[in-house]
């Protein structure tokens, strides 16, 4: 076997058209980037695999303990009582959605509106609310 085959080519210049410039290294690598038959299948496989939380149905006692924060809070605002309020925030492309909590100093209660202003600017809507913790409720339910 003759190992010196390609030894009258191998140190030729390499042959470029004078009718077509040369396609630059992005292009050439794009080539051989994986193709996607289904423009957006893969994202949808990853929508329907993201799991939501159902939203809870709280009792009337929660309920009520939750009005009587929200009091608690309403009278103490502009004290800088730090609280963390626990909400569900409904999913926009499926049912169900997710619990957030965001901990911070109320700023106003919109009654109107049923939400929070929280002094970062987080609106909270009061219905999404199911659970309330801070220093401020110490020996409220003790």
């Amino acid at each position: 076997m003759d190992n010196h085959s390609y030894d009258d080519i191998i140190n030729l210049p390499n042959p470029t058209s004078k009718n077509h410039p040369r396609m630059s290294l992005h292009d050439r690598a794009a080539q051989f980037a994986p193709f996607a038959a289904l423009t957006g299948h893969d994202a949808a496989i990853k929508e329907t695999a993201r799991l939501t939380d159902e939203r809870l149905e709280l009792s009337d006692e929660v309920i009520m303990k939750l009005n009587d924060q929200l009091n608690m809070i309403r009278d103490n605002i502009g004290t800088e009582q730090e609280v963390s309020i626990t909400y569900f925030v409904p999913d926009d492309k499926k049912s169900g959605g997710a619990y957030l909590t965001h901990s911070g100093i109320v700023k106003k209660i919109d009654e109107f509106e049923r939400k929070l202003i929280m002094q970062d600017e987080t609106v909270i809507p009061i219905e999404q609310i199911s659970e309330i913790q801070g220093e401020i409720f110490k020996g409220l339910y003790e």
